[in-house]
């Protein structure tokens, strides 16, 4: 009878040993946070060395931190060479942070025209992205130059002045809680051969009238930020992106941020 009591008791204790311990294993499990799907994808197309590496590494930055705040997910690529149609299928927008409309394989230009032309994401292109012209044994790319309101590059300000930049859509989710005119420091200011404005839906401009140091490199109109909306994509171009000292610039952050959220359909 000894040795039945001494078994039982020793089974039981077995028994409690075995629901504590599976209690511990559901509520560790319970602690620990189940992956979270992103609202949403971004592929950033990124120029990669050159004087705009300092701007790149801080959008990068800034990116990351956004992210992570508002649950979407980001990528970064250097070259188009990933670039194709199955590519782009699990991207909701696609940043081009100041690589240049050159020196793109056929099939990622084929993949981006379709990405564009059909609306399957949102773009947003920064600065190098209007470099429209021949430049390192390259041709012009025409389908992108029409992209951006049909303009070829012609100068740029390499000394850099400062500007004054005026919100001409106060309404384009783009532009919300931006004040104007707003002050944009040490930029190159490109020229381009016309301006875009006949073409594209122009949501802010610079005058010219505000560069300090003043300049002979001037178009007169001059728009900096625009959206082409003859495509099913919505599309954005924000001329601003040489320095990284743009990221201290609450305008500018909120112009990114806007748009960001409005070409994922947020």
């Amino acid at each position: 009878m000894q040795n039945r009591s001494q078994i039982n008791l020793f089974s039981n204790r077995v028994k409690w040993l075995l629901v504590l311990l599976l209690v511990n294993i559901a509520t560790a499990r319970a602690a620990v946070p189940l992956p979270v799907t992103p609202k949403f994808r971004i592929i950033v197309l990124a120029e990669a060395g050159g004087i705009h590496q300092p701007f790149v590494e801080a959008a990068k930055i800034w990116l990351d931190k956004l992210a992570s705040e508002n649950n979407f997910a980001v990528d970064y690529i250097q070259n188009t060479d990933q670039i194709d149609d199955a590519f782009l299928s699990h991207y909701q927008v696609f940043i081009q942070l100041n690589y240049p409309p050159y020196n793109w394989t056929s099939a990622a230009q084929a993949a981006f025209i379709k990405y564009i032309e059909e609306g399957k994401g949102g773009w947003i292109g920064f600065h190098h992205a209007t470099l429209l012209g021949e430049f390192d044994g390259f041709k012009i790319w025409p389908w992108f130059s029409t992209f951006m309101g049909g303009i070829r590059f012609t100068d740029y300000i390499p000394r850099f002045a400062d500007g004054r930049v005026t919100v001409e859509d106060p309404s384009h989710p783009a532009m919300k809680g931006v004040a104007t005119p707003f002050l944009v420091q040490k930029e190159e200011w490109y020229t381009w051969d016309k301006s875009p404005r006949p073409n594209v839906h122009v949501l802010a401009s610079v005058n010219e009238n505000t560069y300090s140091p003043d300049t002979k490199t001037k178009m007169g109109d001059h728009p900096v930020i625009w959206s082409n909306e003859h495509y099913k994509a919505r599309n954005i171009y924000i001329f601003m992106g040489h320095h990284p000292d743009l990221f201290q610039n609450s305008a500018f952050t909120t112009i990114f941020r806007n748009s960001i959220f409005w070409a994922a359909h947020q």
